[in-house]
């Protein structure tokens, strides 16, 4: 598949959250219920003022998205009924394709997403024992 990419809509949100609990509960079971729930409300609140770039099938309806922050991929998601299908490579190498270094933060627990990201070059150059919000999920730092 060859998705088109673009920037994200206002009226896209609730799609947005949706491809992200679906993302996350394929991929991220060493969440705790409450962590999850409250991860998902801070992205409700965080996701109507976000642009993000997407990467949509041949009705335009996103199937996936990414967050960039200059050169560091703040978030990569997924629908996991796309997944396997190079949505995620079509998006980040429009990234590669605008910076010649990236840099990003991968869950250690999420071997799936590590694998991912190695494939598309990336390599480890540090680890934090906690994630950004101070929760106890460490964090491999990526760049490529």
């Amino acid at each position: 598949m060859n998705p088109s990419i673009r920037s994200s809509r206002s009226d896209e949100v609730d799609r947005l959250v949706d491809i992200w609990r679906r993302a996350v509960d394929a991929t991220h079971h060493f969440l705790t219920t409450e962590d999850r729930v409250s991860i998902e409300a801070d992205v409700r609140a965080f996701f109507p003022a976000a642009e993000f770039v997407i990467a949509c099938d041949t009705h335009d309806e996103p199937m996936g998205f990414m967050l960039m922050d200059g050169a560091h991929l703040e978030a990569l998601f997924i629908d996991p009924d796309h997944h396997g299908e190079g949505v995620g490579k079509a998006l980040l190498q429009s990234a590669i394709d605008q910076h010649k270094v990236i840099t990003t933060d991968v869950n250690e627990q999420n071997t799936q997403a590590l694998g991912f990201y190695e494939r598309m070059g990336f390599q480890t150059v540090g680890r934090s024992d906690l994630d950004g919000q101070a929760r106890s999920y460490p964090l491999l730092h990526l760049r490529r």
